[in-house]
């Protein structure tokens, strides 16, 4: 490279080429890929990962996926079955058994959100209690920063068994930063760059889109998930590992010594020959087999059962929302009101609108396990059209031995859209002479304003015992 220059020689003024080296270009720094993920793994509990490992170690082990967790509480408010630290404490032990559980794995980033230890089957009360918003921000910046490919949480939805409300917060936040983190008008500091050496506010992250979202989940009855998402093999071989994958997912969750510990000794003592029986046994096996993993939706072409990294580069599919709750829900007959189940249900059927999950597997008939002698709050809706009077009357059809406490009779409402009503229901204890397995009851109720009525049915199960609702 050649530049012209100036000089004065001998008191005259002359113009000299000087040869100079050509000036390379400057490096900008690109995201650190030391931390970039192919699956994130969203859970609320530490122990949580531990229902979706066998497809871990197989993603791990012989597709030679990169894998991260993030953990929504630290669970100290949990119980401990194997020494007396509780609390606070209690936090820092699981937090390091969920460290180690992942590392036998070789998952070395963990990350944790501040959410707390929320024990009740409501979602929205964990999503008050972890403080929804901060985490909700903190997620989206682990999401940049990894930058999956795949995101698997707890499925967000309610079903009979211990439908724990972290459990469908950790999904309902995953969900939100799926759709979010790609998104620069969200949480704008993260994606901005800093304006100085030392910047303290804003992070240079990017925006960063995962391609597919799936589910994994409490309920009870693991059958009903079947051809929701695609299906793996727990007691498959892994070639590379030479064992099957719920052996090498058993050996990461024996990590957990302060949930079962009593558990883990007793399996500790056992031949190879009765693990394999244990685990054929459906009513002692750890977990379902196969293991499915339940589609949440994908921003590619593809099919809900096609295997997790399939048609990761085909092309974006469109979601479109609906409108608000009253239009969708008067639309359907064009009345002038309409009563429907509150709380979790309610949220979830909005949740599911806005962000394009309509496809989740839900109860036929909406359902909620208890413990036996608690009171069931029954939440409802009631929707309003512009002629709708504001009266509603409330009925309610139980089972026998069940009590009415409250929440039947005639209302007044307030001039509003959308009006909350509860029904209180009594239950009784579970029958002394055991033997057959409790079935679900029913409650019915009908909600009556003006000319218009609407049925509610909820599916009950009694059990010994079981979460607050």
């Amino acid at each position: 490279m050649i530049r012209w220059v100036q000089v004065v020689l001998a008191g005259l003024l002359v113009i000299v080429p000087l040869r100079v080296a050509a000036q390379e270009a400057q490096r900008v720094k690109g995201p650190d890929e030391r931390f970039k993920t192919d699956i994130l793994v969203v859970v609320a509990h530490p122990d949580d990962e531990a229902g979706v490992t066998p497809y871990l170690a197989r993603a791990i082990y012989d597709e030679h996926k990169r894998v991260a967790v993030v953990y929504g509480t630290r669970g100290g408010s949990g119980g401990n079955e194997y020494a007396r630290e509780h609390g606070p404490a209690l936090a820092d032990v699981r937090e390091m058994e969920a460290r180690e559980a992942c590392a036998r794995l070789g998952i070395t980033h963990v990350w944790f959100l501040n959410g707390k230890d929320t024990a009740s089957q409501n979602v929205l009360n964990s999503l008050a209690s972890w403080g929804h918003g901060e985490n909700l921000e903190e997620l989206v910046r682990i999401v940049r920063l990894t930058r999956p490919e795949v995101i698997i949480s707890w499925l967000p939805a309610v079903f009979i068994g211990e439908d724990h409300g972290d459990h469908q917060a950790s999904g309902v936040l995953a969900t939100e930063a799926f759709d979010m983190a790609d998104d620069p008008a969200a949480f704008p500091s993260q994606v901005a760059g800093p304006s100085k050496r030392l910047e303290t506010y804003l992070e240079g992250l990017s925006p960063w889109q995962p391609k597919k979202l799936y589910f994994f989940s409490d309920a009870s009855d693991q059958s009903q998930f079947a051809g929701t998402g695609p299906a793996y093999s727990i007691k498959e071989i892994s070639p590379s590992q030479k064992k099957p994958y719920w052996r090498l997912a058993l050996n990461s969750a024996m990590a957990h010594q302060t949930q079962f510990p009593a558990e883990i000794q007793q399996l500790s003592k056992m031949s190879d020959e009765q693990l394999d029986n244990l685990m054929n046994d459906p009513k002692s096996a750890w977990w379902h087999d196969p293991l499915t993993l339940i589609f949440g939706k994908s921003v590619t072409a593809g099919k809900a059962t096609d295997e997790v990294f399939a048609d990761l580069n085909q092309a974006r599919s469109a979601c479109t929302r609906p409108g608000d709750l009253s239009q969708t829900v008067l639309s359907m007959d064009s009345r002038s009101s309409a009563a429907l189940l509150g709380g979790p249900w309610g949220f979830y059927r909005t949740f599911y609108a806005r962000h394009c999950l309509d496809s989740l597997p839900a109860a036929k008939v909406p359902e909620i396990g208890v413990q036996a002698g608690s009171t069931v709050v029954i939440p409802l809706e009631v929707v309003r059209g512009a002629a709708m009077p504001l009266t509603a009357a409330v009925k309610a059809d139980v089972p026998e031995g069940w009590r009415i406490v409250r929440g039947e009779g005639s209302f007044q409402l307030p001039p509003e859209e959308i009006s909350h009503l509860n029904v209180e229901i009594q239950t009784p204890g579970l029958s002394a002479e055991g033997g057959q397995k409790a079935q679900p009851q029913e409650i019915h109720l009908r909600v009556t304003s003006g000319s218009a009525s609407d049925d509610i049915t909820l599916r009950v199960l009694l059990q010994k015992s079981a979460l607050p609702q």
